[in-house]
This record gives C-alpha cells, structure tokens and sequence, in this order.
C-alpha cells in the first residue's frame, strides 16, 4: 500500500508550482492533525516527499515522533509553472498568459502544460510500485492526475474533482489500481 499525503495549506496569494511558499499557520495545524492520524492508523516504512518547500515543511511536522527514513525527489512535484512559479497573485494583469489559460495542453512560459503533469506522473506510476509501504508527500496535482489515471478519466482543469484539501490522505492500493481518501 502507499499513502498519498497532499501538503499544508500554504501562502495562496502567490502561485503555487515549484515555487518555494511557506505553510501557514492554519496549514501547520492541519498537518498536525493529519499526523495524528497517521501516527494511529498508518504503517509504513519512510516518507518520500517532493522537494518543494511547502511538502519539505509537511515532512518535517509528520515526521516529528515517527523518525522514519526520508527520501527528497523532483518526481512528486506539483506542475511546473515556469516563469509564474512564485509570483504574487496580486501582481497579474487581467490579460496575462497566466490568466487566460484554461486548455489542458496550455503550456507555461518555462514550465509544463497540466497535460505534461498527467503524462510525467503516468510514467511515475509505471514505477512506483518500488515505493510499496511508503507515505508520499506531494501535491494536488500529483494526487489529482493519479485519480485521473485510474478512473481511466481524461484530466481536466477543474482542481477539486477528488476532494483532495490540504493535508488530506490518499490510499494508493496499486495492485488493485485503486485510489480512495481516507482522511
């Protein structure tokens, strides 16, 4: 089994992607609360995490009594938002690239197209089965595209079709090809 743990809320005026934002203090709560779940229901043996800041944090407070083996990887994360990864919400202009997008195959200046994530984590999925028994610290994205994929769903740009909120927990039963949320 694998368990899919999205990260904390974070600083949601700047966007997301690989940018290095900080949890917030509602987004530590909500994790602490995740790892008491996982500290009582939950076996595993390490934690792989993206090595994004805001999953890196998440890591760290789940991690706090468990002192499991921890693994940093580039494949858990979110879409690469190139050129906007980071900036400040605020600071867009009503007719910006980052604006208008709203196709599946529109792709970021210096970043990925939500198509590109989709394929990127159906590679992943062709080898995480090495990954038996972990906690995964990722993203929604991440999350959403493996629902995607074993629904047999095509992606789309509507982020919330798996209920997948800040800190909540995904089983991952791969041999089954089946995903659900169980916190």
């Amino acid at each position: 089994m694998i368990y899919l743990l999205r990260h904390g809320l974070d600083d949601e005026s700047r966007v997301g992607g690989y940018s290095d934002v900080t949890l917030t203090n509602d987004g530590i709560k909500g994790v602490e609360k995740a790892r008491d779940f996982i500290e009582n229901n939950i076996e595993f043996q390490r934690i792989i995490s993206s090595d994004v800041k805001r999953a890196i944090d998440t890591t760290k407070i789940v991690n706090k009594n468990l002192n499991k083996p921890v693994i940093y990887t580039s494949l858990l994360r979110e879409q690469d938002k190139g050129d906007y990864n980071g900036v400040l919400k605020s600071s867009l202009k009503p007719n910006d690239y980052f604006l208008g997008k709203t196709k599946i195959y529109d792709t970021y200046p210096n970043g990925e197209s939500l198509l590109d994530l989709y394929f990127r984590i159906e590679t992943l999925l062709l080898t995480i089965d090495r990954w038996d028994n972990d906690l995964l610290v990722t993203h929604r994205g991440v999350i959403n595209m493996i629902y995607y994929l074993l629904s047999n769903k095509k992606p789309d740009m509507y982020k919330d079709s798996f209920n997948v909120t800040h800190a909540s927990i995904h089983k991952l039963d791969l041999k089954n090809k089946k995903i659900e949320r169980i916190y």
